[in-house]
Formats: C-alpha cells, structure tokens, sequence
C-alpha cells in the first residue's frame, strides 16, 4: 500500500471475538477485541490473512474503497426465499458468497462502512451465529481510515476461490425468532426497539412493513444514539453508553431481545451491549419488524405513545 503521510506503527494482536473489560483511559471509550482502529487496521492491512471487507453499496465502493477491500452487501447475505426481506443468509449461502471472495476459515475480517458501522454490524451479528469469529470493524468507518491519511483505490480486487466452510452446527448464540418473542412478551423478558422514535411510536411506516406500530412491552432506545456523529464518528464514551442503556433497566445479565426493521440497526445494538457494556444475555430477532408486521395475528401496540418502562 501506499500512504501520502509518515505514521506510527501500532502493532496488533489479533484474537478471537470477545468482549474486552480494557478501555482507552486517554480518550475514555470503549475497546473490544471486536473493533480495530485505523491506526491498528493499517499495522496489519498487508498481512495475507487479513481480509478487509467494504461493506457499502456497490455504487460507492467502486467510488473508492480501502485498498484491497472486497465489497459485500446487505442483499447478499440475506435469505431471498422469504416473502419478505431482511432474513439471514444460510450458512450455505455465506459459504458459497465466501467461497468466491476468496476468504479463508484462517481469515481475520475487518469490516466498515460510513454510517457508524450499523450495516457491518449485521455481517459481524451473522457471523457471531455461525461460529466465525475471527471478524473486527473498524472504529469510526472509512471516515477514520480517510482522518489518517489512509489513500483509496478505485482497483477491484480479485483473489483465488477457496471452499470456505462452516460449522455443522453453530450455536446461534444471538438468534432468536418470533415464537421465542411471543413469549418474551409475558415472561419478563426486556424487548429493546432500536428504530427510530417516529417508527417506535407507528408515526412512520418503513417500506417492507405491513403495520406501523411496535411490538407489545417494549423500550425504545434508538440504536444512533451510541455514535458520536458530532465528532468522530465512533462510539460514545463509555459513562454515555452505560447512561443511555440504563433507560433498559435491565442487570447485564438479564435476557434481552433487541429488534428494528430488518435486524440490522438492532444488530448494531447487539454489538454494542455484548462487546462494548458485557451485557451477557442478548439476543437479536431476525425478523424484526418487517416479518412481525407481515404476519397479521402477530400483536402489535399503535397508538402514538411511548410506554417506556
């Protein structure tokens, strides 16, 4: 790679997924073996296990990408034989998608985008459930890549096909689906909606909604509030994270059941109360809105309030 400045080389251990208790004392955020800084993507971009993944719509990845970024997006890993969208791809599906990038079981992923990684959350959420877990994002998106000096290419990448395969049987650690939400509303359950308040409250209706409304007992905390889009474009601080997740009133190791519209923006919040605040217990509907408000005889509350608990 070239670069147009001269740096400090960070060097970087990379380690499986996990939630980290370490925090950034100069700057006061959160850190999780999960995310990776423009400084630390830079110390380990020319290594050959390492597989950055621009996470964009094609149109704006061909603007200009990382250097050797290969471009995923959101239609390709999800299940098109739903009547509706959003679904999880099968593991199937990532293993051929992946098969023909040219990733590797011994890849480490580094994935971005440019709205505060809410659509890499989705790809990092996925994967969570299929037991790949050699997959970072990187803090701040491409605006944190470009704020270094980072240069972008316009060249498509092209790597080898490999015959990418996944676990047999993979946990789906962070999957639940309408049934285990149906119950959730009488068992006590916290049901956290992270879209925006106008869809919380049924004043806006998304395309792909049948229904405008929220599902029964739920809080709102949209999933946008943990960005700092004023600033640098990564997570807030870690007293305002632990502030805003508070308005749940769950313990960390209360079950939770997050959703949004498609399981994206909700997957962000996955992301953000499992590896960033150690919440231990949550789970991310995949259906979410799009396929409860589809379903007719699913319950839905639509009268302008909020009800927050």
């Amino acid at each position: 790679m070239k670069w147009s400045y001269s740096t400090f080389i960070f060097s970087l251990v990379l380690f499986a997924c996990q939630p980290s208790e370490k925090m950034d004392n100069h700057a006061n955020k959160p850190s999780s073996l999960c995310l990776i800084s423009a400084e630390g993507l830079l110390s380990v971009s020319n290594q050959s296990n390492t597989v950055i993944i621009d996470f964009r719509r094609n149109k704006d990845y061909i603007k200009g990408h990382i250097e050797g970024s290969l471009n995923i997006w959101r239609t390709e890993i999800e299940d098109s034989t739903y009547s509706y969208d959003g679904m999880m791809a099968t593991p199937s599906q990532i293993e051929s998608l992946f098969s023909n990038l040219g990733i590797r079981l011994e890849d480490t992923l580094i994935i971005y985008d440019d709205i505060g990684l809410c659509n890499a959350s989705r790809l990092w959420w996925i994967l969570q459930n299929y037991d790949f877990k050699n997959v970072k994002m990187l803090e701040g998106g491409l605006s944190s890549w470009t704020k270094i000096g980072g240069e972008l290419s316009t060249q498509i990448p092209t790597r080898t096909k490999t015959d990418f395969m996944l676990d047999k049987q993979p946990s789906m650690d962070f999957y639940v689906d309408k049934n285990d939400v149906l119950k959730a509303i009488d068992n006590g359950t916290f049901l956290l909606d992270t879209r925006t308040l106008d869809e919380f409250v049924g004043k806006e209706q998304k395309k792909g909604a049948t229904r405008a409304g929220r599902i029964p007992n739920s809080v709102h905390i949209d999933w946008a509030e943990s960005i700092d889009y004023n600033g640098d474009q990564c997570f807030k601080h870690l007293e305002e994270l632990e502030e805003i997740y508070s308005k749940l009133g769950a313990k960390k190791e209360d079950p939770i059941i997050v959703y949004c519209h498609s399981g994206v923006r909700s997957a962000h919040t996955s992301f953000v109360l499992t590896q960033l605040l150690g919440y231990t217990n949550v789970r991310n509907y995949d259906g979410s809105w799009t396929e409860w408000s589809y379903i007719d005889t699913l319950p839905i509350i639509n009268d302008i309030t909020t009800k927050n608990k």
